[in-house]
């Protein structure tokens, strides 16, 4: 009968080879597990925040110690919200963001397929060009617009305040549409265009219906940038102005608890929007990274 030799010492080597890789795999686990809690508590704590104090009563907002569980009162709010030009600001404010939603797409959808579909010269010094519109600071181009807007009459206009908005949410529609329809095999295309097909049939009939939740997506970031965006909408507009630039205008001098209600009101409609369209958020992740 013949002995089995013993292992040699290094034939434990695979073993503790796996076993770094095991702990490099948990601990980058914790590292991800780590980075996202502390975004989600940079973007979360504050919204809590300001809802707890918007919540609050007047007394409570400016008292000491803090309470992070609100009381649920509602005077605040009722006040803000029957101040004379909010539901006015308000209205300014979804008219100039569904416009800019609605002009992001009709341009920059048609400009993201063309990027994903055709091949021409200075294609990547358009994607160049693309980004360097938002490389330049608002407030540089605040007065020249401004005098431009006077001379042909959209100032002060909700018009001409999308226009700007549109703008600024150009170059993120135009990318984000270029690689959902890069993420769409062109096969399909050919495929439908063998059975009959025009070239825009094909995209209506066959593209449009895969992308459409990615669309939806980047037309509402679009609509969230024009939401947000004061700086434009103080500089043009004085009558029509939006709800960013109201705030702006009218809470500067006033009490700290009407600050927390105007941001309150500010801050809830896009948060509700947000989540009212999150599957198409979702969407478009998944067709983008197909």
């Amino acid at each position: 009968m013949t002995a089995t030799a013993p292992l040699p010492a290094h034939g434990a080597a695979p073993s503790d080879e796996i076993a770094r890789a095991l702990d490099l795999a948990r601990a980058k686990r914790w590292l991800v597990a780590a980075v996202v809690t502390i975004l989600c508590l940079w973007v979360l704590v504050p919204i809590y925040l300001v809802l707890v104090n918007a919540l609050s009563t007047p007394s409570e907002v400016s008292g000491w110690p803090k309470s992070f569980v609100p009381s649920f009162a509602m005077e605040s709010l009722a006040f803000f919200a029957g101040y004379r030009g909010v539901a006015e600001a308000l209205l300014n404010s979804v008219m100039v963001a569904a416009i800019t939603m609605v002009l992001s797409i009709v341009i920059g959808a048609p400009a993201g397929y063309a990027l994903a579909r055709f091949d021409f010269a200075g294609k990547n010094a358009f994607r160049i060009l693309v980004l360097m519109t938002r490389a330049f600071p608002l407030p540089l181009l605040a007065l020249p617009l401004a005098v431009a807007y006077i001379q042909i009459g959209l100032d002060d206009t909700i018009l001409g305040l999308a226009f700007v908005h549109t703008m600024l949410a150009m170059p993120f529609a135009v990318l984000i549409t270029a690689s959902l329809f890069m993420g769409v095999p062109f096969e399909l295309e050919e495929a439908a265009w063998t059975l009959g097909c025009t070239r825009l049939q094909a995209f209506v009939k066959v593209v449009l219906p895969l992308v459409s939740p990615g669309i939806a997506a980047s037309a509402v970031f679009a609509f969230v940038v024009s939401w947000n965006e004061v700086f434009a909408a103080a500089v043009l507009t004085i009558e029509n102005r939006t709800l960013t630039a109201f705030l702006l205008q009218s809470l500067n001098v006033s009490p700290l608890h009407l600050k927390f209600a105007g941001a309150a009101v500010l801050v809830l409609p896009a948060l509700l929007f947000l989540f009212a369209v999150r599957k198409y958020l979702f969407a478009m992740w998944g067709i983008a990274n197909r």
